[in-house]
């Protein structure tokens, strides 16, 4: 089975970065850290936009994606970033092919 991946794009309330990468950093890692499918899970902050984070994700396989995103944890986080965010985030859902420093 492929493996999966997804490029999320979140907008934060003008001057709430900080704040949303911070509930990132805390929940968001402790949310994945007992996920055997996920791969990759990491946030970045977007050098031309001080009120955007992009992830990007990658996975064993569609069903570690489905796991993820249906998890009592992700549902947590939604609340706990709703605050922050400036509507919901941007997904595009990708299928890795090559890449240096990752499984595929």
């Amino acid at each position: 089975m492929a493996k999966t991946a997804l490029l999320a794009k979140l907008t934060a309330k003008d001057g709430q970065r900080d704040a949303l990468l911070a509930v990132i950093a805390d929940l968001g890692m402790k949310n994945v850290s007992g996920e055997p499918g996920t791969e990759v899970y990491a946030a970045h902050k977007d050098q031309n936009d001080a009120n955007v984070v992009w992830f990007y994700e990658m996975y064993t396989d569609g069903d570690a994606l489905a796991a993820h995103g249906g998890s009592d944890g992700m549902k947590e986080f939604g609340r706990a970033t709703a605050e922050f965010m400036d509507g919901r985030p941007d997904l595009i859902f990708l299928e890795p092919t090559c890449a240096k420093g990752l499984d595929i």
